[in-house]
């Protein structure tokens, strides 16, 4: 995938909720970012799947903007990419929309086991790395009190931070892609009044 200077994101809208929420469309949108441009058959082996499948919901993903044709390939033999590195979404956007919540609701879990997969994979082989690296990567937690506003500026913060380092290292053979995951829970899973 082309990596502009600034990371390409798409707001998603009801119907691109509803077509990413679906197992094999999910891990083609992921294989795509993380491996770059692809053919239905290379994604089908990567993917355990068969190409038929996959070109079905390459075009379903397409439809809504999440992956496009690179126009590089010969004939019937199309080379797909990503559209966006990333995308994002207000979950009150869907407050009114029970088919979208039920979407949404299945793709955030659904990120979840890939994230914690792509962890667990790592711990099978962390110990193959340098310590320089091993030391660095893995996992964190801290905990923050704050308000939903300061939670917001923390996190426009955090962007601003990845933008910066986005393609650091870019040209350098020691340099690696790194995949940083973010997720924030309250820890008292008891609602606030509402003020």
């Amino acid at each position: 995938m082309d990596t502009p200077d600034h990371p390409v994101g798409m707001r998603l809208d009801e119907r691109a909720v509803r077509v990413l929420a679906h197992p094999l469309r999910s891990r083609i949108l992921s294989e795509l970012r993380l491996h770059g441009p692809a053919t239905a058959t290379e994604l089908a082996a990567a993917l355990s799947t068969n190409t038929g499948a996959t070109s079905y919901h390459l075009r379903a993903l397409e439809d809504v903007g999440l992956v496009t044709d690179t126009e590089e390939g010969a004939g019937k033999r199309r080379i797909w990419r990503a559209s966006t590195d990333h995308h994002s979404w207000t979950n009150s956007g869907f407050a009114d929309d029970e088919d979208a919540q039920t979407a949404l609701g299945w793709l955030r879990r659904d990120y979840v086991r890939q994230f914690a997969a792509r962890a667990e994979r790592w711990l099978d082989v962390e110990a193959t790395w340098p310590a320089a690296w091993v030391d660095r990567l893995g996992l964190s937690d801290a905990l923050l009190t704050v308000t939903p506003g300061q939670l917001a500026d923390f996190q426009a913060e955090l962007d601003a931070l990845l933008v910066r380092y986005r393609r650091a290292g870019e040209g350098d053979p020691t340099a690696r892609r790194v995949h940083l995951a973010m997720q924030s829970t309250p820890i008292d899973l008891d609602p606030p009044e509402q003020s």
